[in-house]
């Protein structure tokens, strides 16, 4: 039994899996295809800390492919113009936990979609190990403003992770965002 028990923590270790994440029960990769606005974000990075006064809400398509792995492409608006990103997102053996390579820090980080309804908004954390721990709440939502109990499911859900209020973002909309392919 110690043996069994070692080897699955190890695993986990090894994995990077975020012991206590639980994905979305009964994910439904179909249904959670398509168009999302990233309108919370909580990160404690210390690199991230100068940036965080300029956070605005960007936005992002998921496309799932016929393999169960996820084209995830995000865009923001930068004073330089329309920033466009291509994730791709590996499906593993637990459905609404994917992992991606990180190109910036080198590493394979988890995706977990935590909690969703699909048709409003969706908890998804990102998890990392660098020379520690590193993990990032982001509130997802199909429009750019959600209500006020949904935002207050995210703070909750963030300090619960240990995040401090000040490391929690709900960002203002994006000024012109018609110089994205998105639109408004």
């Amino acid at each position: 039994m110690k043996i069994a028990l070692v080897t699955i923590f190890l695993l986990m270790l090894l994995t990077g899996i975020n012991a206590g994440v639980q994905p979305q029960k009964n994910f439904d990769l179909q249904r959670f295809a398509g168009k999302w606005y990233r309108v919370g974000l909580a990160y404690d990075s210390p690199g991230f800390v100068p940036y965080r006064n300029r956070l605005t809400v960007s936005m992002g398509v998921v496309e799932p492919k016929e393999n169960g792995d996820v084209n995830m492409t995000m865009w923001s608006l930068k004073s330089s113009g329309c920033q466009r990103k291509v994730y791709v997102y590996e499906k593993t053996s637990v459905p609404g936990v994917f992992n991606y390579y990180s190109t910036r820090h080198r590493r394979v980080k988890d995706v977990t979609v935590v909690e969703t309804n699909y048709t409003e908004y969706a908890l998804v954390l990102k998890h990392k190990k660098i020379n520690k721990e590193f993990t990032q709440v982001s509130l997802y939502g199909r429009t750019k403003r959600l209500r006020a109990d949904v935002l207050e499911k995210f703070r909750a859900y963030a300090t619960a992770r240990g995040f401090s209020k000040e490391s929690i973002l709900t960002p203002p909309a994006a000024g012109k965002t018609e110089d994205c392919p998105y639109g408004n």
